[in-house]
């Protein structure tokens, strides 16, 4: 049972073609490192094969959980978005009221975030602490190291 995922069309891109990847070039790799460590001689002794035989299971379980992600992916229509309140792909701007230091950040997928590029998972803490908020809120976001209020300044998309 895969969980719905909402991801922009260059996000969803960018997962089906790791998916690529893995089936149809890592998968060879993995098979022909099998075959030449069978090719070693007795099994029952070989750690060659043995972990040939585990990088396969753990590319195998990687591809599984990409294909799971995959059938949940939802790609989110942009132009249908409503700015008044903050949801995924909103584009926030925010001020710490502890340092006055404003944020600039856009509320993406797990799969998506990258937080060099100012993008947040929104099941992140700040992610979660954000969403429904509107202009003018103050959101309390717990952190590791207590709590954080930001203010809500400007919503876009």
């Amino acid at each position: 049972m895969s969980k719905v995922s909402y991801y922009t069309e260059e996000g969803l891109k960018k997962l089906r073609a790791e998916l690529a990847q893995l089936k149809d070039v890592e998968r060879v790799k993995a098979s022909n490192a099998i075959g030449e460590a069978r090719d070693k001689g007795d099994l029952s002794e070989n750690a060659e094969y043995d972990a040939a035989k585990e990088a396969q299971g753990m590319l195998e379980m990687k591809i599984s959980k990409l294909e799971d992600q995959l059938a949940g992916a939802r790609v989110i229509d942009e132009s249908q978005m409503d700015t008044s309140k903050i949801l995924v792909l909103s584009i926030v701007k925010i001020k710490n009221q502890t340092n006055g230091m404003e944020l600039n950040y856009t509320l993406v997928a797990d799969g998506e975030a990258d937080l060099a590029a100012g993008k947040i998972s929104v099941n992140s803490p700040i992610g979660q602490g954000l969403l429904g908020k509107t202009v003018g809120d103050v959101a309390e976001i717990t952190v590791p190291s207590g709590i954080i209020k930001f203010d809500i300044i400007e919503i876009s998309r």
